[in-house]
């Protein structure tokens, strides 16, 4: 009889994929339609579209004030050459092209997310996806039309990929160009080249990792000179200037930024933390950092990137709600590592659109808050504290211990 086994469970395996396809388009659905209730404006999308607008005439791009509410833009010059297209597509269609472009991209990530992880269950995605999709880092992506899943699936791409004799032409192109785009995924490289130089004094052998970390090198650079030459004055202006001036993004103390800047702003009822937050922010970098290489160095590569995410999340000058997308592989990695608890209060923080529950506005009462309100405006750097802490616990304590990635 277990001859037939196979067989007989062949079919139920595949009669499970299309429930699970059908409840993740009937979500899909429902989520389209409530954010078309919501009349969501895509703000965001709307400053790419005048950023790539900008490129095409020859305009001053960090001069540009886009929509309504005068948007800056806050991008390298790279970003703005992706962007040429958007102009020429009518508004209504961008939208909803982005939309679509969004969700499946959201079901890319859950299954990078989930590679990254071990597991390999085809139908799972789409019922995490069905889940994920309305979480608010997710809900808020979409709402505004932004780029942050988008860069998550090229980074998980690069550090899921095993090509054969674990290197290629294509290994860091992933990560480098991101970075290229949005400064914060640049913390990728730099965990992979502090991770080859540990190993090379620890056992001699890091090449794999300096390997990698050359490659995203290779791409920024290539990316970043290639803006140079077709924008050399904006490129000129960004990284002698635009790039030390955090406060162009927007309010330090706003409840969407979920950074440690903007919890010590709100903390501190200052608009400016000033060296306060630059010295904390060094020292959780470190610490950070120090999490993501051991687990790296132990072969706990799950561990290590979303430790690193969750470093650069916290470090950053900025990290708005939406930038948190990496909530989805920090859940389903506390989920099959065990640590149920965690995950499960990890999905309630994220799906619970805390921050929104806390004064906010023009007037920025965010610098007068006290007592629940204040713990409220920082639970997601909160939980992403909490993260690395779990993962400095959970890994193995065997000292010079170095495991090569194949």
């Amino acid at each position: 009889m277990s001859a037939f086994v196979p067989v007989i469970a062949f079919p139920a395996a595949c009669r499970r994929m299309p429930v699970a396809l059908g409840a993740c388009l009937l979500s899909f659905t429902a989520f389209w339609a409530a954010q078309r209730a919501a009349h969501v404006s895509m703000v965001d999308l709307m400053v790419y579209r005048a950023e790539g607008a900008a490129v095409r005439a020859g305009g001053d791009l960090y001069a540009l004030r886009a929509t309504a509410a005068h948007l800056p833009t806050t991008y390298p010059p790279f970003a703005a050459l992706l962007f040429t297209p958007l102009p020429l597509l009518d508004t209504a269609l961008l939208r909803a092209l982005a939309t679509a472009g969004n969700l499946a991209l959201l079901v890319g990530f859950v299954r990078l997310s989930l590679r990254l992880v071990g597991h390999a269950r085809g139908q799972t995605a789409w019922w995490v996806a069905a889940s994920a999709v309305w979480c608010e880092p997710v809900w808020t992506t979409v709402r505004y039309g932004q780029i942050n899943l988008l860069l998550a699936v090229v980074v998980l791409w690069d550090l899921t990929r095993r090509p054969a004799g674990g290197y290629d032409r294509w290994t860091g192109v992933g990560l480098g160009l991101a970075a290229a785009v949005k400064l914060t995924p640049a913390m990728f490289p730099v965990l992979l080249l502090a991770t080859g130089l540990t190993a090379r004094l620890k056992s001699g052998h890091g090449e794999p990792w300096l390997r990698h970390a050359r490659g995203a090198a290779v791409a920024f650079a290539g990316a970043t000179l290639l803006a140079a030459a077709v924008l050399p004055y904006d490129s000129w202006r960004f990284w002698t200037d635009m790039v030390f001036r955090a406060d162009r993004a927007g309010y330090a103390e706003e409840t969407a930024n979920q950074a440690l800047r903007g919890a010590l702003a709100r903390f501190l009822h200052t608009p400016d933390p000033g060296a306060l937050w630059t010295v904390s922010a060094a020292v959780v970098a470190v610490l950070g950092l120090a999490v993501a290489v051991r687990a790296e160095l132990r072969g706990r590569r799950a561990w290590a990137v979303c430790a690193c995410a969750v470093t650069a999340l916290l470090i950053s000058p900025v990290s708005w709600t939406h930038h948190w997308v990496w909530c989805v592989p920090l859940v389903l990695l506390l989920w099959t590592r065990a640590h149920r608890a965690a995950a499960v209060g990890t999905l309630l923080v994220f799906c619970s659109y805390a921050p929104w529950w806390v004064p906010h506005g023009p007037d920025r009462p965010e610098l007068h808050l006290t007592g629940a309100a204040l713990a409220l405006s920082a639970v997601y750097g909160g939980a992403g504290a909490l993260f690395l802490a779990l993962a400095r616990t959970s890994l193995p304590r065997t000292d010079g211990e170095v495991r090569v990635r194949p």
